[in-house]
Order: C-alpha cells, then sequence, then structure tokens
C-alpha cells in the first residue's frame, strides 16, 4: 500500500466520521426537549396524594413521547410536602427556572397560597389538579392566583353542600360535629359545611365544633366535645393522615358516629393508615381512572407498573393541556399561558375542559366516597 493511497483512506475515514457525527448532531437537534413540573407532597405525611398525582402525569407524557417522536418531554419533580413553610422554599427556585414552560399544581391550597408570588413573577402558568380553596380565584382576595393559576377542580364552596349532605344520607335526626386542622384549605370548607347544614332536611349543628393543629395525636378533648354534645355524625375537613389517627381514637372511645371527611381525607392511604375504623366512612372526592372505565385503568397499570390513584383523571387532563400546547408550538410561558386560558378541550372520560376567566374549570362536582372492604368505593355524584 502506498504512502499516498494510506493518505486518501485517511481523508476519506475522516470525512466520514465528521459527516456521521454531523448527522447524529442533526437527529439530536430534530428531537424537542421541554420541561413540565408536577408540584406536591411527594414525601412526609400527605405523599401518597402527590404521588398518585405526579404518576398521572408521568403517565401522560410517556404516552405523548410515544406518540410524537419529534418530543422528548421530562417532568421536573417539586416536593413541597403539602406544606407551605416548604413550598416558599422550593418555588422561587421553580419560578426561576425557565426550562420549565408549565407546571401542573400544586396540589394544596396552603401551598398554592406560598407559591403564588414567585410564579406570577416568573409567569409560570399552573393548572392544579386538587386545590379547592375558593379564595385562589376570587379577584378580591390577596391569594387570587390570576393570571398565572387554572385548576380543573371544582371548588370548596361546592364541595361543603355535598359533604354535608352526604355525611348525613340516611341518617335520622342528623345532629353533625365539625372541626377542622387550622389549615387554608381545612378551615373554609369547613366554614362552608357548617352555612350548608341548615339547608339539610332534619340534620343540625351541635357542640359548636372545634379547631386543632395538623400535628396533634392526641385527640382526646375533641373526643369529649363530640360525646357531650350527642352528636351522631363527625365531619372533619383536614387531610388523611390526621384523619386515620383521630378516627381510630374515636372507634377506641366507643363512639359509633358516622365520620366523614372532604377530598383532604379523600385518599386510599386512609384506608391503609385507619383499618378497620375507616370501615364506612364517607368522603366527597372525584371520580377516578377506573370509575372512567377498566380498559383505561388496565392501561394505566400495564404502563405504570401501579393502579392508578386519587386526583389521576384531573393530573393527567392537566398534563395534557399542557402537551396539547407544545405540540402546537406554544414553548415559552408566555405563549404556553395565553394557550391554558383559552384552552377548550375534552379530557379523559369525556369531561368538557374549559377555564373561566378567573381561572377556574367551567365545570365540575364531588361523588360521594365510602370506605367499602378497606377500599374507597364511589357511589356517584352528590347532588
Amino acid at each position: 500500500m502506498n504512502k499516498n493511497f494510506q493518505r486518501s483512506l485517511a481523508v476519506i475515514s475522516a470525512v466520514a466520521l465528521a459527516f456521521g457525527a454531523v448527522s447524529a448532531s442533526s437527529a439530536q437537534a430534530a428531537v424537542k426537549t421541554f420541561s413540565i413540573a408536577y408540584q406536591g407532597p411527594l414525601s412526609g405525611g400527605e405523599a401518597s396524594t402527590g404521588i398518585d398525582e405526579i404518576n398521572a402525569v408521568k403517565y401522560a407524557v410517556k404516552l405523548f413521547n410515544a406518540a410524537n417522536k419529534g418530543f422528548n418531554i421530562k417532568v421536573v419533580a417539586v416536593d413541597d410536602q403539602g406544606d407551605p413553610a416548604v413550598a416558599s422554599v422550593v418555588a422561587p427556585g421553580t419560578g426561576s427556572n425557565k426550562n420549565i414552560i408549565g407546571l401542573v399544581g400544586p396540589a394544596y391550597s396552603g401551598a398554592t397560597i406560598a407559591s403564588l408570588p414567585y410564579y406570577k413573577a416568573g409567569g409560570l402558568p399552573l393548572i392544579s389538579p386538587s386545590a379547592t380553596r375558593v379564595s385562589l380565584t376570587k379577584s378580591d382576595s390577596p391569594d387570587f392566583g390570576y393570571p398565572v393559576f387554572h385548576r380543573v377542580v371544582a371548588t370548596d364552596d361546592k364541595q361543603g353542600p355535598a359533604l354535608a349532605k352526604y355525611a348525613t344520607k340516611g341518617v335520622s335526626a342528623a345532629k353533625v360535629f365539625v372541626f377542622d386542622d387550622q389549615s387554608a384549605y381545612a378551615v373554609p370548607l369547613r366554614g362552608y359545611v357548617e352555612a350548608a347544614m341548615p339547608k339539610v332536611s332534619g340534620a343540625s349543628l351541635v357542640g359548636g365544633g372545634d379547631s386543632v393543629p395538623n400535628t396533634t395525636t392526641d385527640f382526646s378533648p375533641t373526643i369529649a366535645k363530640i360525646k357531650t354534645s350527642g352528636a351522631n355524625v363527625v365531619i372533619y375537613t383536614g387531610y388523611y393522615s390526621q384523619a386515620a389517627i383521630f378516627v381510630k381514637q374515636l372507634r377506641d372511645s366507643g363512639s359509633t358516629a358516622v365520620f366523614a371527611g372532604g377530598d383532604g381525607v379523600f385518599n386510599q392511604q386512609f384506608a391503609v393508615l385507619a383499618g378497620a375504623a375507616a370501615e364506612g366512612s364517607r368522603l366527597t372526592g372525584v371520580a377516578g381512572l377506573a370509575d372512567v372505565g377498566a380498559k383505561e385503568e388496565a392501561a394505566f397499570k400495564k404502563s405504570m407498573g401501579i393502579s392508578s390513584g386519587v386526583y389521576a383523571v384531573e393530573s393527567f387532563n392537566a398534563a395534557n393541556i399542557f402537551l396539547s400546547g407544545i405540540k402546537a408550538g406554544k414553548t415559552t410561558r408566555a405563549a404556553m399561558l395565553k394557550w391554558v386560558t383559552n384552552y377548550k378541550g375534552v379530557g379523559l372520560g369525556g369531561a368538557v375542559l374549559s377555564f373561566l376567566p378567573n381561572g377556574d374549570i367551567a365545570t365540575g362536582g364531588f361523588s360521594g366516597f365510602t370506605i367499602t372492604n378497606g377500599l374507597l368505593k364511589n357511589t356517584g355524584p352528590v347532588k
């Protein structure tokens, strides 16, 4: 082999390598990578809700990436533990991360209030699957999330009356004791429950109710008030981890009063933590993926390796609103916010998805659930 031939081979090899590198680079450049975030409790006592929700977001993204080979959408997990104090720590970095063009969440109302200043400043579009506090979409409230905040769940001014009706359904001469956990979610929901009670035939409020910190582990003072009041229905407007502790202590005290809770208690983990004491508990919440259809639930489980959980439908729908925006070329925060604000579409289960000017979902309501044999059983919409 002469030297000229060797030089020619070297040149050809170099050109081929360079061409291959350019081709690989071009192929990579053709894939568009964007990020959306999920914010909610991914650790701590309320983690079950956040894990259920982020799994639904990941499922939506997995389906999208598989169907749209030119995109690589990533999910950024933002763990606020459902705690406003933690949310105020994690939100600034999320708000300033311009790679994130939309956020599903925050999951909880208190964490939403703590996060909003940073997301408003960054113009980050939000769609919460489960923050139900009314003031988040009230223009005269300091909590008002406009223009970035939206939600795909109905609000507590609708949930309060639904919970009052469902908790007392079939109870003769219902004597109702209501208490809260002092959180940004629980206090106003309690107000809506109590305001609705006079409209429930045969029901009355007794005992004056109670308000206890969400760190309470000994509920004996509250249980003593319940017994003194003669209540045969007890409604708790806090979250599931504390509700499980309470209901076990309530049953251990010998009380047979109906126990009911709002969507903060609406979680399969409540039944797991409370065990037999949870049986018969009445909760208000939203229809799950299994309620939409066995086929949909089976597809989720096959893809994710786990059953879907609470707010899976809402989280999936919220993620898909962002994903449809990305596909339509809305890849800046400003463009995405406009897309979300004007969005009109149909979500999983045929839900009509569009937003009112204040960020509320245009339609929606709550269903009743009863813990039966340790599982959440959907008994249908509460009307």
